[in-house]
């Protein structure tokens, strides 16, 4: 079957490489400094790599937060957060130190999407048609303009803002994702190098998410392999078996050569392979979670995606069983099916799925026709120009309290908040507000021919946002999310006698963000003189259960959490 699609040359301009590459270089660095660890995962994160840079030998072979030595997870990201802490957490400050590791994780990945779309949309089936007195373009042209779109449509979706700025774990999980289909992509020409590198994904994997997460994935590969014929599968398969066995395997040799108790290994085994997290049959609580959550996390990536794999699955045989389908088709579909075995799905696995879906939905790209185009468009106009100028009124109000209403808003929902006028961060967003009518502009006056054009203005206001809350609101952020206030006064409160402080009842990112803010000595021991809870009921239950009394001290909270209730009680036996 011919194929359907029609370009001309003009069609397949692309974005230069250093353009693109400073579009995510700005969206990853902006808001990643400046402020404290995040409830929840950015603070737990970072306080896991905080106590092992900080730790001893023992603590990087099972990583745990200082005061709780439970195993959080596999290693690899909290070894990369904390080497950076040492190197460079002197000079730009720890928690930054920790949040770069993520920064970079992210620019490498995106990279990999880039590259890997190349590849894929110079392969021969996916060309447009030849026209007899030629003007089609070229395989590299189409193939860097599929590209661009690939990164545009990654960078815009809305789930990842928050969390590719995280000290997580899962960021090392998505540079392995996207190394993993660069590799495989690769391998149908080089097989050996393409094989490397989707073990070294691999690796990436394993070593910061579940075991059977790496396996899953792999075997969708395989499959992908395995049904396209390719004659070079040996290759690749012995290239990332063996970075993938050597690569995982040096976690359990460290627990053999440091002689680690067998409870410890059985249970680091138990959390790798995720028997805490995974069951035999599929969860209707995670099903459930995806039905609802899918759509607007995944969005604007999932119609496009879901638009080509219709697309080119109509086209028979030869369309659904292309490469640019079938390699992240099944990786998605593996993760889909990984995650319907989740105990408990939160919306920060889904990062997991937006690197095959924005790689699928960049081969749908040519296909949109004239009226959906300028639909996205001026959807995607007058949602960001609207929720950019929401942003703009409620910092007006904070720094001049009008409109009253907002003004008084803010002061009921964030008490004790004081805005101070930054004259830096009021440059930038100018900058950025200018840039992006300046976008508009250009889009809505020149209309251009390029298949991308309807990705810059979503792409563009997904960044104008972010950048204007890092810059407008982040000092606003900053106190909602933080437990520095809440920390400082509960050091202060503490009575003298306290020789250790019973931290049993805490949160992990409560525990975390008070080690880091008051270095004070709360440890899970029950023998503690004080104990510490944000959960009153369980204390008083351990009460009755463990027959000692306990005497309310201190109580306080964060400003901006009215139902979270820190108290600090004084233990004493019962006569």
């Amino acid at each position: 079957m011919q194929n359907p699609i029609k370009l001309t040359a003009a069609a397949t301009t692309s974005i230069p490489r250093s353009v693109m590459l400073l579009i995510t270089l700005i969206y990853a660095f902006s808001g990643l400094f400046g402020h404290d660890p995040w409830k929840n995962d950015d603070a737990v994160g970072f306080g896991v790599m905080w106590t092992l840079a900080h730790g001893s030998i023992n603590d990087w072979i099972l990583p745990h937060l200082q005061g709780r030595g439970v195993l959080v997870g596999p290693p690899l990201p909290y070894w990369l957060g904390a080497t950076s802490i040492k190197i460079l957490g002197g000079q730009i400050g720890e928690i930054n130190a920790a949040r770069l590791v993520s920064a970079i994780c992210f620019v490498i990945s995106s990279i990999s999407i880039w590259y890997a779309t190349y590849l894929l949309a110079r392969r021969t089936e996916v060309q447009p048609m030849q026209f007899a007195l030629g003007g089609q373009p070229s395989a590299k042209e189409y193939g860097k303009t599929l590209a661009d779109g690939a990164l545009l449509i990654f960078l815009a979706c809305v789930g990842l803002a928050q969390r590719v700025h995280e000290a997580s774990p899962l960021l090392v999980e998505l540079l392995g994702v996207t190394l993993l289909i660069y590799g495989i992509v690769r391998s149908y020409d080089k097989p050996w190098q393409g094989g490397v590198i989707s073990g070294l994904g691999m690796v990436a994997i394993g070593l910061s998410g579940m075991l059977w997460t790496a396996v899953f994935l792999w075997v969708a590969a395989f499959i992908g392999f395995y049904t396209r014929k390719n004659m070079r599968l040996t290759g690749w398969i012995v290239g990332s078996l063996l970075i993938t066995t050597v690569g995982l395997s040096s976690w359990p040799i460290l627990w053999h050569l440091m002689s680690l108790p067998p409870e410890q290994i059985s249970n680091a085994w138990f959390i790798w392979l995720g028997r805490d997290q995974l069951q035999a049959t599929i969860s209707f609580g995670s099903l459930e979670f995806l039905s609802v959550n899918f759509w607007a996390y995944t969005w604007p990536v999932w119609p496009l995606s879901f638009w080509s794999l219709y697309l080119w699955s109509t086209r028979g045989k030869s369309g659904v069983n292309a490469a640019h389908l079938v390699i992240p088709g099944l990786l998605f579909v593996a993760e889909i099916l990984l995650f319907l075995l989740y105990k408990d799905l939160s919306e920060r696995d889904l990062m997991l799925l937006s690197p095959p879906m924005a790689i699928l939905a960049a081969f749908g790209l040519p296909f949109l026709r004239r009226g959906l185009i300028s639909f996205i468009d001026w959807l995607s106009l007058l949602t960001f120009t609207l929720a950019g100028g929401f942003i703009w009124v409620v910092w007006f109000a904070k720094m001049t309290g009008y409109p009253k209403s907002t003004a008084d808003n803010i002061a009921r929902y964030l008490p004790g908040f004081v805005a101070r006028f930054n004259f830096l961060d009021l440059f930038f967003a100018l900058i950025i507000t200018g840039v992006w009518f300046a976008i508009v502009r250009w889009r809505t006056s020149r209309a251009p021919k390029v298949i991308w054009r309807c990705l810059i203005i979503s792409t563009s206001g997904t960044i104008l946002l972010w950048v204007l809350l890092m810059n407008l609101w982040l000092p606003t952020i900053n106190y909602a999310k933080t437990y520095q206030p809440v920390a400082i006064r509960f050091a202060k409160a503490l009575p003298e006698d306290a020789k250790c402080i019973d931290s049993s009842f805490l949160g992990d990112a409560q525990l975390a963000s008070f080690h880091y803010f008051t270095s004070l000595n709360l440890r899970d021991d029950e023998s503690c003189n004080y104990k510490l809870t944000h959960n009153s009921e369980e204390a008083l239950s351990s009460e009755i259960l463990n027959l000692y009394k306990l005497d309310l001290v201190w109580e306080d909270r964060r400003d901006s959490d009215r139902d979270e209730r820190l108290r600090l009680y004084r233990v004493s036996k019962n006569q």
